[in-house]
């Protein structure tokens, strides 16, 4: 029996216009905490306009690798619903950014990724994420949401890691010449 609530991607738009980025996961019991949860994780600096989660358990996810050789096929007959497509193009980042491309309509998570691969191809794809529309959750759009949730991060200073220098680091022993860590 697990012991962790379940896990959420969280997806995160920088400003108006730009892409979705998914930006990691938090553990949550629901959508509303899911989007809290991420909010005080990935929020806490500048840049942000929008969030969505979704459970990580709804997303089909298949790299190039996984997808060599296979031939895109349509679904079973059914009906459609809205899959939101998402593509990872370059491993040049630090983090690993997944990008919102568009929206397909299909009658799977499969023929959505067919889809997908046919009319998102621009760039190499290493990576494909098909996400239900149903299973997304959104952070409140509004102007008076986005303030209240966003704002409160532009004006707080954000530095890299590498600013505050070694934990850890000691002045030398007894004349050894170099510092330890495990003092």
């Amino acid at each position: 029996m697990s012991t962790q609530w379940p896990r959420w991607e969280v997806f995160k738009q920088d400003a108006p216009g730009k892409p979705h980025q998914a930006v990691g996961s938090v553990h949550a019991v629901d959508p509303q905490h899911a989007l809290v949860t991420a909010r005080s994780v990935f929020a806490r600096r500048p840049n942000a306009v929008s969030m969505w989660v979704v459970p990580a358990t709804s997303i089909l996810a298949r790299t190039a690798e996984e997808l060599e050789g296979e031939v895109p096929g349509a679904g079973p007959a059914g009906t459609t619903e809205r899959f939101l497509v998402f593509r990872k193009t370059s491993h040049r980042r630090s983090m690993t950014f997944v990008d919102h491309a568009g929206e397909v309509e299909a009658t799977s998570p499969e023929e959505a990724l067919g889809l997908a691969r046919e009319r998102f191809q621009a760039a190499p794809t290493l990576a494909w994420w098909i996400v239900p529309a149903s299973a997304l959750t959104r952070s409140d759009e509004s102007d008076e949401a986005v303030e209240s949730w966003f704002a409160p991060a532009r004006d707080k200073t954000y530095r890299q890691q590498s600013a505050y220098g070694l934990v850890g680091s000691h002045p030398a022993r007894h004349g050894e010449g170099r510092a330890t860590h495990d003092e």
